[in-house]
């Protein structure tokens, strides 16, 4: 599977045609991060007239006396041809200059920046879409009918689910594509069929990302993008949002928090990037911590606020839980639950603030020179961090402190780090207030919409008590239980922990069957996946817009091509939750259809009643009610719509890039939008009750637990620290962490796959390496190195949980559960300072050289959330790079470049 490099050198146009003034204008967002920057299509025919020069002659209202920094700059990356309504069309797609919201001023990304060259184009990279289905025939992947496919595709279904249960048919899917596809998938999977082999593209299971977070009472996404310009302390943990969410930093962070607001931040993860460099040169701090030692940082720096008395006494006071309210919230409703267990045990529970901070006084791992030397920093990092946090000011007034996390924070010690850096927000008085949040800063945008509720009860993965876990999906493959697998939007094996093994499992289930299809005809393909998956074996359907190896490329029988962004309407919401509508503006590619539509056939031939969609909008309008009372509440849209006599899509579009911030409430005929969550000085809502077309939810104006208030939470370390011992390097292993880089979305499907320049910037996985790990091995940039581990931990089986340990990691290898397996990939040396000593960093999804073929396929036992940001492993140098000595393709340049 390693990428090498395939597209010629990059040659730059010189020029591209404007739009002319008659032009149509359409709006979208950027497709990538979660922040979504408004973008405006401009389309007209292919053959002109074009625009010209003057304001007046373009449909941009610009003298083009302009260059790229000014806005509304049409350059080569944002201009392609496609074809809309069966003709060939020029397409320019430029950020909005004129939005005062988001990417203000038509900021954009390199990624964004460069997303018209995501439009199909049979002249251009993307010329290899998918646009016909195909069938493995012979082991060759065949194009046939969507007739064919899909029959096959329903009538294996329909076996699997008569002959082994509802269980042995499982999905993985995107959990971000859109509202109308993601409603779609799951009232498929979880309504119709009420299967528990569910899982989302970056989770073993359906899981909370946050749960520490849930059990305090905080939403994962409470914030405005105006919160980080208001606030007087930024910390920002497991992410450096210039190389993520590049806008966010740019205009929200950067220009309005540290330079306007003179802001300070902490920045906390292990590598001293770009942020971290701007940070720096502004009176910022970096805690460049060990990789999953946050949970000690955290309890240490709330020891030394309490023990200086800077905690927000007002706040606790009125919003934290004391012993009475934190019992009956936690003993209320059913018990099979995922919190409830985890809170009504002692391990985690306190009665009140008191309690919470004479347990964390009596903690070790509190204590500011052990919490340092477990995260390997200077012990002075500490108490400059917590009196950045919260010593008040000179005059006496509370500092506004914000905290925003991500993967490098939650996806190492995902329980513990969420409960502790959630109760440091606690203290801080975060929540609810300008410039006072608590949020995710987010990684995809947020298009996730349920149909269906999840069947927790039919999980087999038990736990103490009369309790379960929902599904891990990669064990339940693993165990040789799945026969169906609906694979939709998602790199499944390198996006998932000990993706060697994995795919192993995948490679013997499906190609390594002896039943094979050897023609076309409908009666014998059916035939021969059933006897396959009675003979123990698995049939894959794979819906993806490329063909994804190894799940598409290798494993699947079935292949749909689905129609992508740009291709349908869609709706999603941002990290802000901002809902936008991405205006259709060209033709799918062949007979690629997007996929709601392709639900919708595949559920009607297995005899589901009520997919009958037509279009997008009119699944839009059914998931509508499904949004009531969550944090991206939509459904005023489809009332207001309807008394107005137009479709919800049309509403929204009017909207424009601006969109509304959701959840919505309808005040007679007007909307009310939502500029932060939990903002208990809100004096605007309607009085109209808390139910209606709109849902006034307690998350609102307070919190999301029983009374509205906030829980105290314990974080004990001894439960993770088995765990941390194993994973911690021995003898010559180093730290492997894995991130995202600016240039590269995800799996890198759209860029380094499908443009020049960015597969000549980054044409082979690389890893970061500090000098003096580098000098002790012979490694200088440039320098091919294998990362390596023999000792990948597996949980191989669904084991019952009775005792107290059993869900804990010695517990699991004490009884058995644990297999331990190896893994390496390979990778390009960049010897940096900007990488710790002890620690390397590599790109979190090369598809071809997945770092997860070493990190530990042991999810947290509190919340199955997978651990992808610790593993460990040697470093060995291999050989040579073609690009060690040739500078035309790779730079080995630091990136914390101010």
């Amino acid at each position: 599977m390693s990428r090498k490099v395939t597209l010629p050198l990059f040659q730059p146009s010189d020029k591209v045609p404007l739009p002319p003034a008659n032009a149509e204008v359409l709006t979208t967002c950027c497709d990538y991060c979660i922040v979504a920057c408004g973008y405006k299509v401009y389309r007209w025919p292919a053959e002109g007239p074009h625009g010209g020069m003057k304001k007046h002659e373009n449909a941009l209202n610009r003298d083009y006396n302009l260059h790229a920094l000014q806005g509304n700059w049409v350059g080569p990356n944002q201009f392609t041809q496609a074809i809309h309504k069966g003709k060939l069309h020029n397409i320019a797609i430029v950020a909005d200059a004129d939005s005062e919201v988001v990417n203000v001023g038509g900021d954009y990304s390199i990624r964004g920046g460069c997303i018209a060259q995501k439009v199909y184009n049979k002249d251009k990279p993307t010329k290899d879409r998918l646009k016909q289905p195909l069938l493995r025939i012979n082991g060759e992947l065949t194009p046939v009918s969507w007739e064919l496919a899909l029959d096959a595709a329903a009538e294996v279904s329909k076996h699997v689910i008569k002959k082994y249960g509802e269980s042995a048919w499982a999905m993985k899917y995107y959990s971000y594509q859109f509202f109308e596809n993601t409603y779609a998938l799951t009232r498929l999977a979880l309504k119709s069929i009420n299967t528990p082999a569910v899982s989302q593209h970056d989770h073993p299971s359906i899981v909370d990302a946050t749960p520490g977070w849930t059990d305090i009472g905080y939403d994962a996404f409470s914030g405005s993008y105006e919160d980080f310009a208001n606030a007087d302390c930024i910390v920002i943990s497991g992410s450096d949002p210039y190389e993520t969410k590049t806008v966010l930093w740019n205009e929200w962070i950067m220009r309005k928090g540290i330079l306007a607001n003179k802001a300070k931040l902490v920045m906390i993860n292990p590598r001293k990037t770009m942020g971290v460099a701007i940070a720096e040169k502004h009176g910022g701090l970096h805690l460049d911590v060990n990789p999953g030692s946050d949970t000690p940082v955290h309890m240490a720096i709330q020891r030394i606020i309490l023990e200086n008395g800077w905690e927000d006494k007002a706040f606790i006071e009125q919003w934290v839980n004391n012993f009475w309210e934190t019992d009956s919230g936690f003993g209320q409703g059913t018990r099979n639950t995922p919190w409830q267990w985890r809170t009504t045990w002692g391990h985690f529970q306190v009665k009140g603030f008191d309690d919470w901070k004479e347990w964390l006084l009596s903690q070790e791992e509190s204590k500011p020179n052990v919490a340092a030397k477990i995260a390997g920093i200077d012990p002075a990092k500490l108490y400059q961090a917590a009196e950045m946090m919260g010593k008040p000011k000179a005059n006496g007034e509370r500092k506004k402190t914000t905290i925003a996390i991500e993967k490098g924070c939650y996806w190492s010690n995902n329980y513990l780090n969420t409960v502790s850096i959630g109760t440091l927000g606690v203290i801080l008085g975060c929540g609810g207030r300008s410039g006072r949040i608590i949020t995710r800063l987010g990684g995809h945008q947020r298009g996730g919409r349920s149909g269906g509720k999840y069947p927790t009860w039919k999980s087999p993965y038990k736990v103490g008590g009369r309790r379960r876990h929902r599904m891990d999906l990669d064990r339940w493959v693993q165990d040789g239980h799945v026969r169906f697998a609906y694979v939709v939007g998602t790199t499944w094996v390198q996006a998932m922990c000990g993706s060697t093994e994995l795919a192993d499992v995948f490679r013997k289930s499906t190609r390594g069957n002896p039943h094979q299809i050897r023609s076309a005809d409908r009666a014998h393909v059916i035939q021969t996946l059933k006897k396959r998956v009675d003979s123990g074996g698995m049939v894959i359907a794979n819906q993806d817009i490329y063909l994804i190896d190894p799940i598409g490329a290798e494993f699947a029988d079935i292949i749909l091509p689905a129609a992508t962004w740009g291709e349908s309407s869609f709706t999603r919401c941002n990290g802000e939750r901002r809902i936008r509508l991405y205006s259709k503006f060209y033709d799918p590619p062949g007979d690629a259809k997007p996929d709601w539509k392709i639900v919708s056939m595949l559920a009607k031939k297995m005899g589901f009643q009520g997919y009958d969609w037509e279009e997008p909008n009119d699944v839009f309008e059914e998931s509508c009610r499904f949004s009531r009372g969550s944090r991206t509440d939509y459904n005023v849209l489809r009332t207001i719509a309807k008394r107005k006599g137009m479709k919800a899509h049309d509403l929204l579009r009017d909207y424009g890039t601006e969109g509304l911030q959701c959840p919505l409430l309808l005040d007679g005929e007007k909307i009310l939008e939502t500029k932060r969550l939990h903002d208990w000085q809100r004096d605007d809502l309607p009085d109209t009750g808390p139910e209606g077309v709109s849902v006034q939810g307690k998350n609102l104006m307070a919190f999301k637990t029983q009374t509205g208030k906030l829980n105290l939470l314990k974080s004990p370390w001894a439960i993770w620290s088995d765990f941390y011992d194993y994973m911690t390097p021995k003898g010559d292993e180093l730290w492997v962490t894995n991130g995202r880089i600016n240039e590269i979305w995800q799996s890198g499907f759209d860029d380094v796959e499908r443009r020049p320049y960015i597969q000549q910037r980054w044409p082979e996985n690389f890893l970061e390496i500090h000098e003096d790990d580098a000098r002790k091995r012979g490694i200088e940039s440039g320098d091919m190195v294998r990362i390596e581990s023999k000792r990948v931990p597996v949980q191989k089986d669904f084991n019952l949980g009775v005792k107290s340990d059993d869900m804990f990691f010695s517990g699991l290898m004490k009884r058995g559960h644990i297999k331990i397996v190896s893994g390496s990939f390979e990778a390009v040396a960049i010897v940096t300072p900007v990488v710790k000593k002890g620690v390397v960093f590599t790109n979190f999804l090369d598809k071809g050289q997945p770092a997860n073929s070493i990190t530990p396929r042991v999810p947290d036992p509190m919340s199955m959330n997978y651990r992808f940001k610790l593993s460990s492993g040697t470093i060995t140098k291999i050989g040579e790079s073609p690009y060690k000595n040739d500078f035309s393709r790779m730079s080995f340049k630091r990136r914390n470049i101010v």
